[in-house]
């Protein structure tokens, strides 16, 4: 193994520091989000950079070049491209495998023909305002994504909350629940309040909290708000008459529940059946945390092998519906301490699975055991299958799809015989499989996916947005 004192690591270090602001000025003049199979790079230290670097081994069996990867940003740079998600470390191994001897530079070109000349500064054309309704969990790491993806001026723009007024200060103590968080740290930048306008100010960006009990008579544009999305974050209205409502309010466009919508709404698993979303869908739902978790993974498999039965069993952190200490809970079992118990309880995200993956109406099952940590969940996949499989070659597949694939954003693959529940906080995965933890026989395969529940569904629910918003830009290569 090479010492990180080596020359050989200080070189990388050095380009790496090179590649930063290239990065940068690529993301802020240009809109191009850059990333190594899925490892954001925007924002890096030159040590993260290298990291990203050296993951690239699996998807190409070695790692991948810095000097190349400057070699090939330059390149992007010099034809001044428009908005894009640009994979690097695809892209690169691409070019690898070419026999045409064509350069890298005229490679790096050839994969942005498409946006080429495009490069412009960012005007409000290029934004859509976004409407948080609801400060809870799901909430604030929802502001955190949408002022971290929207610092180039493109893209979703948060410019409300939308609250019930919590007392004297209530500005003050919202505004300290987002900088800073138990679970995912302090928030990334800066956060003042203007007490008197009632904003909370977050990165020089102005967000406005509004107080209200009724959704329906807000005015958004008072607030210079229009053709708002409205995320609804508090599932207190699950069907469409109830959802309706923000409709009813001047300045709202769409509204996107973080949560299973009731029929005849649409729940969409982004990735899966996001593509059934139509433009004149007013109301459309994020399902679940874990139905985003195990939908994408129960696809490769069931194209693959085909899903005859399965059963889902969720291992899941305690939410804030259940009871700190013991006291009454309308719902079985809930009312138990959540931090003392495993509380076994029901979970609808089996079923949900076949409103997303409509093949497997009728083919699952599921359980859930709420066990006493705050974040990070898993879900066990037992399942009886078409064809036989064997362990191997099913964990070949599924770390393919994670690097490859079209759900390249949503599965995540790990082998480590160390990794537990906390070294996933923060992915920003719908789910990562644990493919030391797999078993398969014959055809029966037991297929184990880590999930934060609160942080990787939350980057679902914003590629949602993206999407409704028409801002989400082309995935090149």
């Amino acid at each position: 193994m090479t010492s990180p004192s080596t020359p050989n690591h200080k070189s990388r270090l050095e380009l790496a520091e090179q590649i930063i602001p290239v990065v940068g000025t690529l993301y802020r003049d240009n809109g191009i989000v850059t990333h190594i199979h899925g490892r954001r790079i925007i924002n890096s230290s030159a040590e993260q950079v290298v990291k990203a670097h050296r993951f690239a081994r699996h998807a190409g069996g070695e790692e991948l070049s810095v000097a190349d990867s400057f070699a090939f940003l330059t390149a992007v740079k010099a034809v001044n491209p428009g908005p894009a998600s640009l994979d690097m470390g695809a892209a690169i191994l691409a070019w690898r495998s070419r026999t045409d001897g064509i350069s890298l530079a005229d490679y790096a070109a050839e994969v942005v023909a498409s946006i080429a000349g495009q490069g412009r500064p960012a005007t409000d054309a290029d934004c859509a305002d976004v409407v948080l309704y609801g400060f809870g969990r799901i909430g604030r790491l929802l502001a955190r994504i949408l002022l971290a993806q929207s610092e180039n001026g493109r893209g979703p723009r948060l410019r409300a909350i939308v609250v019930r007024e919590g007392g004297a200060n209530d500005l003050v103590k919202r505004a300290s629940l987002l900088r800073r968080d138990s679970v995912h740290g302090p928030f990334a930048g800066t956060i003042t309040v203007d007490v008197e306008k009632n904003l909370i100010i977050a990165n020089d960006q102005p967000i406005q909290v509004i107080y209200a009990n009724d959704p329906a008579a807000i005015d958004y544009t008072a607030y210079g708000i229009n053709d708002a999305i409205i995320v609804d974050n508090t599932g207190k209205w699950r069907d469409e008459p109830g959802l309706r409502q923000h409709l009813q309010a001047k300045g709202s466009k769409k509204v996107l529940l973080t949560a299973p919508g009731k029929s005849p709404l649409k729940n969409v698993v982004y990735g899966i059946n996001n593509d059934t979303i139509n433009a004149d869908d007013e109301i459309v739902t994020a399902a679940s945390c874990t139905t985003n978790a195990i939908t994408p993974v129960l696809k490769v498999i069931n194209d693959l092998y085909g899903v005859e039965y399965g059963h889902v069993e969720t291992v899941h952190s305690y939410t804030n519906d259940q009871n700190l200490i013991d006291n009454f809970h309308k719902g079985d079992r809930r009312g138990r301490s959540a931090a003392l118990n495993m509380v076994l309880t029901e979970t609808g995200a089996a079923k949900a699975v076949a409103k997303a993956l409509p093949v497997l109406e009728g083919k699952l099952t599921g359980n859930a055991i709420r066990v006493p940590t705050p974040d990070v969940s898993m879900a066990i996949l037992n399942l009886t299958l078409g064809k036989s499989v064997d362990r191997e070659t099913l964990n070949n597949q599924l770390r393919d799809a994670s690097l490859f694939s079209s759900l390249r954003q949503q599965i995540d693959y790990i082998e480590s015989p160390e990794v537990v529940s906390t070294d996933f906080l923060g992915s920003n995965r719908a789910g990562i499989v644990d493919g030391l933890a797999t078993i398969a026989s014959d055809n029966h395969a037991v297929v184990y996916i880590w999930y934060d529940n609160e942080y990787g569904y939350s980057h679902q629910v914003v590629r949602i947005i993206q999407q409704l918003s028409g801002t989400h830009p082309p995935r090149l290569p």
